[in-house]
């Protein structure tokens, strides 16, 4: 049982991607304080790893991300929608964004982010067993597919600007054996 009692919660604003409030708490020490939140859907962060012509690669997609307003080369990503599973939506995206088809889908994990602020889940698939197909970009997508040989995944995923959903995604893919140096 929890000794944060939660006295009110508040929507100030929503908005399609996200709902912003407070909620008005009773601490463990009988004070009250409002603590504010952003809540956003889950999304699925995806390594898609191929058979590449002398070894395995990682595929990566370059965007421009106007929140910050810079060009990143990122992991392909996005929301889960109603009924989808973590790894039901990185198999979507993955087709959207690069065209890739998986094989093999696997949800390696799922965890809160920024639970200072954010109410908002992620999950890592790795997506293997990958075909070309036909890119499906929404309309609001301006990427460029790219990839990078497994031996030279993180020195890409450090070179700034940097994002946080890329570097979890590998280092939970190369902490589960995913990434292994060797050939295709």
């Amino acid at each position: 049982m929890s000794d944060w009692e939660v006295l009110e919660s508040t929507v100030e604003y929503e908005t399609g991607w996200y709902t912003g409030g407070y909620d008005l708490v009773r601490q463990p020490d009988g004070t009250e304080k409002r603590y504010y939140w952003a809540e956003l859907p889950p999304a699925a962060i995806v390594v898609p790893i191929k058979d590449g012509a002398s070894e395995r690669e990682v595929v990566f997609v370059e965007q421009y991300r106007p929140a910050v307003g810079d060009q990143f080369v990122e992991l392909p990503a996005g929301i889960v929608e109603d009924g989808e599973s973590f790894a039901d939506a990185g198999t979507r995206e993955l087709r959207e964004e690069t065209g890739f088809r998986a094989g093999v889908a696997t949800t390696i994990q799922t965890f809160w982010v920024a639970t200072g602020v954010l109410r908002h889940r992620r999950g890592i698939v790795v997506a293997t067993d990958l075909e070309p197909g036909p890119i499906e970009h929404d309309g609001n997508e301006f990427l460029t597919t790219t990839t990078r040989s497994v031996t030279e995944v993180f020195e890409a995923a450090r070179t700034p600007p940097v994002s946080d959903a890329t570097l979890e995604g590998l280092l939970l893919a190369a902490a589960d054996g995913y990434l292994e140096e060797g050939d295709a």
